[in-house]
């Protein structure tokens, strides 16, 4: 959240000139949305191939039995991609109620 948070400042004024063309509240928010299920997406299939890779080399290394469920790896990347709808939404919604008068005039 901090992140996307911290994205919606940085581009403010894109954000303005977007919604001085044209755009909509919807396209502001639906495109902070988005890139917000990508990061945490791309976050949680990083860290289900680390998870996987390790128990791997564990189980190679010390002949440990492991069982890699795809019931958890759907699970966990689907609480990854739900973590980044809940925390992207309030940075989403800040930058689609910009005013794009204030938004073209920040600096």
């Amino acid at each position: 959240m901090n992140i996307m948070l911290v994205s919606v400042t940085e581009r403010t004024r894109e954000i303005g000139i977007r919604m001085a063309v044209g755009a909509h509240g919807r396209d502001i928010l639906l495109q902070f949305l988005i890139e917000s299920i990508a990061l945490s997406s791309l976050g949680g299939i990083i860290g289900i191939a680390l998870g996987v890779t390790t128990a791997r080399i564990l189980a190679v290394s010390y002949q440990w039995p492991t069982l890699i469920s795809p019931t958890a790896i759907i699970v966990a990347f689907g609480f990854s991609a739900a973590v980044g709808i809940f925390f992207g939404f309030y940075p989403a919604r800040k930058a689609a109620a910009l005013d794009p008068i204030d938004a073209l005039r920040y600096e």
